[in-house]
């Protein structure tokens, strides 16, 4: 086994090599002058199982690239399984096609990593758990849950007065999954969106009253949806909202949004880096590392990947 990292999250790639007990692999990404990425593998790869972490998350599209020339280094390198860890797979709200003439982004990228020469794919809470279906190799899709559900259960929260709400229709697996974990009740908003990145609230399913919320979602883009979200609950008498998410976007001024809101926490992990500008008070960053790290053992010892998902 040698562990590998682009660019793109550092600090989890030594976490990860850290908790497997082994040395992240020599590897040296540089730019020629006109921004052409140039990647060189310090070390022989020859016959070896590698595993090459790189969220594809901002910026986008350098991250991706860099990937798939990684991916494409250790081909070149003879290396026995090239496994893939995308902690954060960017392009994963295009999963289809909503308007005439519109891509499926997801897809192209999806074979674009199959034929660079990945074997496999280890990713964290997909937008949508279809996209596994997209990719003709492998995929361990990871879960984000039981992480935050033990964050909570050190928190000591009234689970009486607790409810875990999803922020729309599509995301109640998501709820009920951390709900199960948690034995408590889930509530949904019924929301609209007008265009992306825009979101109309029309109704609140379930009690939420005088209880303590729990918004779970798989990525906070902007914010702005939570942040409704949060609002219409407490204007149904929550008496408080924590949100929680497994990859922090936080696009534009989404954390100083996040910080001004009504929501008394906001739980993330460290799928995707969190620069300083981007850090505040009420955010609470959880490490994704160790779950990585035991996926990639157990993948590597061909061990079962399900029973990382009890508390």
């Amino acid at each position: 086994m040698k562990i590998f990292s682009g660019n793109a999250h550092k600090s989890l790639s030594e976490n990860i090599a850290h908790y497997l007990n082994v040395n992240l692999g020599r590897i040296t990404t540089t730019r020629f002058s006109d921004g052409e990425i140039r990647v060189s593998v310090d070390e022989t790869a020859r016959g070896e199982d590698v595993y090459i972490i790189q969220p594809t998350c901002r910026p986008v599209n350098d991250s991706l690239l860099e990937l798939l020339i990684i991916i494409d280094a250790f081909k070149r390198a003879s290396a026995n399984k090239i496994n893939v860890v995308i902690p954060y797979f960017g392009y994963a709200r295009q999963d289809k096609k909503v308007k005439p003439r519109e891509p499926i982004t997801a897809r192209l990228v999806a074979n674009m990593i199959t034929t660079a020469g990945a074997d496999r794919v280890v990713t964290i809470d997909f937008h949508a758990e279809q996209l596994q279906g997209f990719f003709n190799i492998p995929v361990d899709h990871l879960y984000g849950a039981p992480i935050i559900a033990r964050w909570i259960l050190e928190q000591k929260l009234d689970k009486e007065n607790l409810v875990i709400v999803s922020p729309d229709a599509a995301g109640v697996p998501r709820a009920r999954i951390l709900a199960e974990y948690l034995n408590t009740e889930i509530a949904i908003i019924s929301k609209r969106r007008p265009e992306p990145n825009k979101v109309e609230i029309s109704q609140i399913i379930g009690d939420v009253s005088k209880k303590t919320c729990l918004m779970i979602d798989d990525m906070i883009d902007t914010g702005g949806t939570i942040v409704k979200g949060a609002e219409a609950l407490i204007n149904n008498g929550a008496k408080s909202v924590i949100a929680a998410c497994t990859h922090p976007v936080f696009s534009n001024n989404a954390a100083k949004l996040l910080q001004d809101s009504c929501l008394s926490k906001i739980v993330c992990l460290d799928t995707i880096p969190i620069n300083n500008y981007e850090a505040f008070d009420k955010l609470v960053v959880l490490s994704a590392a160790n779950i990585l790290g035991e996926a990639i053992h157990r993948i590597h010892y061909n061990k079962s990947i399900s029973t990382l998902f009890q508390l």
